[in-house]
């Protein structure tokens, strides 16, 4: 897999002994991550954004708990709390060790002990598949993320409709389409990894499927990414295939695509939240 971050990072990575980890009142977290300017939020600008912290559970439950033959099938991220602009911690527990399956949790704490963010993971143990036929998710009909992106320089994330035209807003019911690359790396001196690759993009299936034509007015509450493999690509394709709504509270889907085809899904919470001004 390609690696192609190059930028300045999301976060440096400190040790729990430094002057810092006073601010982090998690005496189980080994790290601190200090963001960096451009981890801010989108929704208020003094908050850490909250993909970040679902990336940062992610990257914590590889480190910790991954294992040859076990694959990360499924990623929850919970973002019940909003994330001061401060540095932050993630602690993880191994809670389930069968023959074939392995669950973890992660937990992403904040400055005054309380916990921002969590995370559950399920990996599988990998083996042949059954016999017979299973209809299937077929391939994109996207053009490549290389001929879209190109034009537009550094570009990370891409929005276009059913006749690749980019899309700033959305609006009536056209086909919600994106491809995103991640040119920085989450933790300084790190490349990003398939599995920290695909959370950072998975937090991107609740605009897409849940902005309106007055922008995005809700603000996810949680994201499940379900994958039957990990992406062979730095850039992750994502077209919305689901939305519901009632009484401000939204669900939606999308499915996610590498560039060699579909890898899996994820679904999103989401609760109306006033726009951000910007």
């Amino acid at each position: 897999m390609a690696q192609t971050e190059d930028e300045a990072p999301y976060f440096t990575r400190t040790t729990a002994t430094a002057d810092i980890a006073d601010s982090v009142a998690s005496a189980d977290s080994a790290e601190i991550f200090v963001p960096e300017s451009h981890a801010r939020g989108w929704w208020a600008p003094d908050t850490v954004h909250g993909r970040l912290l679902g990336a940062l559970a992610a990257r914590a439950l590889e480190r910790e708990h991954a294992e040859e033959g076990l694959h990360f099938a499924r990623l929850t991220v919970d973002l019940f709390r909003t994330a001061p602009f401060a540095p932050v911690g993630v602690t993880t527990q191994r809670v389930r060790d069968g023959r074939r399956i392995r669950v973890a949790d992660a937990v992403v704490h904040g400055g005054d002990g309380r916990p921002l963010a969590r995370a559950s993971a399920v990996l599988l143990r990998t083996a042949a598949p059954p016999p017979g036929h299973i209809p299937a998710t077929g391939p994109w009909d996207a053009p490549p993320a290389q001929e879209l992106l190109a034009p537009h320089g550094r570009t990370q994330f891409l929005r276009f409709d059913e006749e690749l035209r980019p899309v700033r807003e959305w609006s009536g019911d056209q086909r919600r389409r994106s491809w995103m690359r991640d040119a920085r790396p989450l933790v300084g001196g790190e490349a990003l990894s398939p599995l920290v690759r695909a959370a950072l993009a998975a937090d991107t299936a609740s605009p897409l499927a849940h902005a309106g034509d007055d922008g995005l007015r809700y603000i996810n509450a949680d994201y499940t990414l379900s994958l039957s493999r990990l992406p062979l690509s730095d850039e992750i394709g994502l077209e919305a295939t689901g939305h519901t709504a009632e009484d401000g509270i939204a669900v939606g889907h999308c499915t996610l695509y590498d560039a060699a085809g579909p890898i899996g899904y994820c679904t999103t919470t989401a609760l109306a939240n006033p726009a951000p001004e910007h």
